[in-house]
């Protein structure tokens, strides 16, 4: 059973009721002035000391940031930068609060998706709803590049790259919310440097001016520590696949196409997990996302896997990108 999700009409040609479509007129003014302000001056951005990438959506929902950030930050160390990661903490209980996130960090402190960044690359991490004080520490602490998880809209950070980042379903119904999935009008996303289309597994194309992002799973991890287990172990098996994240139907593709029998259990992006969210009525091996797993450490037991994914995008697409950013050293 699905728990939460997007309005049928969002990526559909569903009509949208006219109570959405006048609280998406008014939405569109707030943005549309907010834009002006900083195109005239009113408003300015403010630098880091470094670079900054910017890697978010013009879209709500999870289109795979996270696998993207995580993929920036391995590549840029190997061209020698010392990457940093700040983000907002999406999720936090205590989101006024700034703070460090490491691998050992509870993801109701830290955020889901920070905490996962962490323990993926042991790269400085730092949450603050303010995106500058957070990129400022983070140079501070040493990373001379700073990639910004989601921020799109926080213009007060200025930014060397954007990185707009979709899915196969793109911009919905191009639409503002809450009529449609966009934060800013359309044309927003045709100003980022790079439009990014998360292909999922599949060998789907991208579109002219696009570039595809391909996410490989890797094997299935049990989140109680122990051997992981080849996804093909689970071939020809029932399993309860859970994924609280922006697109779930992607994750259960995925698995279905490595020939698992998948019984879904979605649930709403960035979903809190408790015991009584896992009492499925049958005992099967339980797979779910990287990000649902951080969540999942304190409940899990041997039936409990995380299925990690590995961002694979051309090798042009990092040739443009490092020819967009300023040389090392000069901010």
């Amino acid at each position: 059973m699905k728990k939460g999700g997007p309005p049928d009409w969002w990526y559909s040609d569903a009509a949208v009721p006219l109570g959405a479509r006048a609280l998406s007129s008014v939405y569109g003014g707030v943005v549309g002035m907010r834009r002006k302000w900083y195109r005239r001056g009113w408003l300015k951005a403010q630098g880091a000391g470094v670079p900054v990438i910017v890697v978010g959506n013009v879209a709500v929902g999870g289109t795979g940031k996270t696998p993207l950030t995580i993929a920036l930050i391995e590549r840029l160390r190997e061209t020698g930068w010392n990457p940093g990661v700040a983000s907002r903490g999406y999720g936090r209980d205590d989101p006024k609060t700034a703070r460090w996130v490491d691998a050992r960090t509870a993801p109701n402190e830290g955020g889901d998706e920070p905490v996962l960044i962490a323990l993926r690359t042991g790269a400085k991490v730092r949450v603050d709803r303010d995106r500058v004080a957070a990129a400022r520490e983070l140079a501070q602490a040493g990373c001379d590049i700073v990639v910004c998880d989601d921020g799109l809209q926080h213009y007060r950070l200025a930014r060397d790259v954007e990185i707009d980042v979709v899915d196969l379903r793109r911009h919905g119904n191009n639409r503002l919310i809450p009529a449609g999935p966009l934060r800013e009008p359309v044309q927003r996303a045709d100003e980022c440097d790079f439009r990014v289309v998360n292909v999922g597994s599949d060998d789907a194309p991208a579109g002219f001016g696009e570039w595809p992002m391909r996410l490989v799973p890797g094997d299935a991890e049990p989140i109680e520590g122990g051997r992981p287990k080849s996804l093909s172990t689970f071939s020809g098996q029932r399993v309860h696949a859970v994924a609280g994240i922006g697109n779930p139907d992607r994750f259960f593709n995925m698995l279905r196409a490595h020939g698992i029998a998948v019984v879904p259990h979605a649930f709403a992006d960035h979903h809190a997990y408790v015991p009584a969210d896992f009492e499925f009525g049958s005992r099967l091996p339980i797979l779910m996302t990287e990000k649902d797993a951080v969540k999942c450490r304190e409940l899990a037991d041997a039936a409990y896997f995380s299925v990690p994914v590995r961002a694979e995008l051309p090798e042009a697409f990092w040739i443009a990108l490092f020819d967009k950013l300023p040389p090392k050293g000069h901010a």
